[in-house]
């Protein structure tokens, strides 16, 4: 049986690449999960922990199952596209 894949948005309000972001996974049908940063600055020192990142978007692809997942933190839709084509390559 194929694991279920977790899509997480790690996002803040106003900001016009999340959601674009948002817009291309909404149209592609993939269902994800948002992190809003807007007002929380210990999410963004989790993203600089995890990532050594403190901006948005960054997309994490995996899976809750066993906790791995692999973070687009590169701007740009082609990045994304690219790490979904590799977990969701029916979808994309």
């Amino acid at each position: 049986m194929a694991k279920k894949i977790d899509v997480v948005v790690w996002s803040k309000q106003g900001c016009s690449y999340c959601e674009e972001v948002k817009a291309y996974l909404q149209g592609q049908g993939i269902t994800y999960r948002t992190v809003d940063v807007t007002h929380n600055d210990a999410f963004r020192d989790i993203l600089d922990t995890k990532y050594g990142v403190r901006y948005v978007p960054v997309v994490e692809i995996g899976s809750s199952e066993d906790g791995v997942y692999k973070a687009v933190t590169e701007l740009g839709l082609e990045h994304i596209k690219t790490a979904l084509a590799i977990h969701l390559p029916t979808q994309v």
